[in-house]
């Protein structure tokens, strides 16, 4: 006869077959949530199966009547509000403008504008393909390497997931209740590395073999003044968001609502401005029509999720496993790593909002006690840190596992949209060219476990702790 906790293993398991079969990942929590739960009322008939049904009269107004989450669809149209009006046109040809002249520059143009972009996408594969229109063409104008254009696209998507504000860090604090506020600080730090180290490696690289950036960018000194112009406002924009945020000057859900609505101002005013550019009637319609669509995906998920864990509660399974972890013997950070290990694994088919609210409540119960429990204090904890730290360390190692995911191989998520868009390249090529962006995201993860420092200066910074 099953026990419950076998049966939550096979629930779990049948979850990521399903997904790997494309299934639509909210209509898949759901489904095996319910039918899960089914399968308990068989096994263990006190787990009575239609009280748990009735729990959905109030199921969805409770997972959707959160302040908190109401900051999602704000973020998501602020996003497709700044695609549609060109703003990641401007992003790139701004940063294009400024260092297109060294050799490797308009790659490294790219990173800056996927970092930017991603300010206020929050998204890696929305990232990803819209910085794909956008400076692909210009990379294959310059006869720049194939593996160096398409890695470094790729590559550059994942810095939507992280660089704040981010709707994948939202739902994480939200799920272990942690300050978002907090969240989008600590984010921060991490966030500049990547960008750094991204840069960084384009122009060793390039140093090196010269001819995987043989021409440089050659603009005009109009077109520069003009792109200069471009960018400035685009960047206060941002900038304005990302520091506000960060500075703790507002909070997340006026941050949105006031950002989106600068932005629709600015693609308007570009609009009358130049009569071709900027944001018409069909782009504002099809921003809201697509926040529409995404904000119902998302909450779609968030319901699914909390079926799901409905399941897992019942089954046991959580506290299974952090009983496990912390009679195992084995060593707190092993532990840690094996979990980042699933991540990156998971990373490969799974998209980063669906992965967290899937795994994040499977795993930080176990986290919790072998850090030894709510209310662990440094001087004990087995990671050196506070109940609330490890909140923040372990989100911001989290994302940025997740993002490496998306580069790794042979399924990654970001390699497949970028290598869609290059006709012509193979797939083995843009995996190639991802390689040595996947080796510094190594390094920039152990620096992360090594120095949580980097993650937690800023918020005891501004919150004077």
């Amino acid at each position: 006869m099953l026990d419950r906790e076998t049966i939550g293993v096979l629930g779990l398991a049948f979850l990521f077959l399903l997904l790997i079969l494309r299934v639509p990942v909210g209509l898949a929590m759901v489904g095996v949530g319910i039918g899960g739960n089914y399968a308990l009322s068989i096994v263990a008939p006190y787990l009575r199966f239609e009280p748990y049904l009735k729990q959905f009269k109030t199921l969805t107004w409770g997972t959707m009547a959160n302040y908190e989450l109401s900051v999602v669809p704000l973020f998501v149209l602020m996003g497709y509000l700044a695609s549609h009006a060109n703003l990641s046109r401007d992003l790139f040809q701004g940063f294009n403008a400024a260092v297109g002249r060294f050799r490797g520059g308009v790659a490294m143009a790219a990173i800056g504008a996927c970092a930017g972009f991603g300010a206020v996408c929050g998204s890696s594969l929305a990232t990803a393909s819209t910085m794909g229109k956008v400076a692909l063409p210009e990379l294959k104008r310059l006869n720049y390497a194939p593996k160096l254009a398409t890695g470094t696209l790729a590559a550059g998507g994942t810095l939507g997931i992280l660089i704040p504000p981010s709707v994948a860090l939202v739902i994480y604090a939200v799920i272990v209740e942690a300050s978002i506020i907090e969240m989008f600080q600590a984010a921060i730090i991490p966030g500049l590395i990547a960008v750094a180290f991204f840069v960084g490696l384009i122009a060793f690289m390039v140093r090196r073999n010269p001819a995987l950036a043989p021409n440089t960018s050659d603009l005009t000194r109009e077109q520069k003044r003009e792109a200069y112009a471009r960018l400035l406002p685009v960047i206060l924009i941002f900038g304005s968001i990302i520091l506000g945020l960060g500075m703790g000057l507002f909070t997340p859900t006026p941050a949105a609502g006031v950002g989106a609505t600068i932005i629709l101002l600015y693609g308007l005013f570009l609009r009358w401005k130049t009569g071709s550019e900027g944001l018409d009637m069909a782009g504002f319609k099809a921003s809201i029509l697509e926040t529409a669509v995404t904000t119902g995906m998302i909450f779609f998920i968030l319901f699914g999720a909390e079926v799901l864990k409905g399941f897992f509660a019942r089954a046991g399974l959580p506290a299974a496993m952090a009983a496990f972890a912390t009679e195992s013997g084995l060593d707190p950070w092993l532990i840690l790593v094996i979990i980042l290990g699933i991540f990156i694994i998971l990373g490969c088919f799974m998209d980063s909002l669906a992965m967290i609210l899937v795994v994040v409540p499977f795993f930080w119960p176990s986290l919790v006690e072998l850090n030894g429990g709510d209310y662990a204090v440094a001087d004990t904890a087995a990671y050196g840190m506070g109940t609330e730290d490890l909140k923040i360390w372990f989100g911001i190692v989290a994302l940025v596992v997740v993002e490496l995911g998306l580069i790794t191989p042979p399924v990654g998520l970001n390699v497949f949209i970028i290598s869609a868009m290059a006709r012509g390249i193979a797939m083995k090529e843009v995996f190639v060219g991802v390689m040595p962006f996947f080796g510094i995201e190594i390094v920039r993860i152990g620096l992360l476990l090594l120095l949580p420092a980097l993650t937690l200066f800023l918020p005891h910074l501004l919150s004077g702790n």
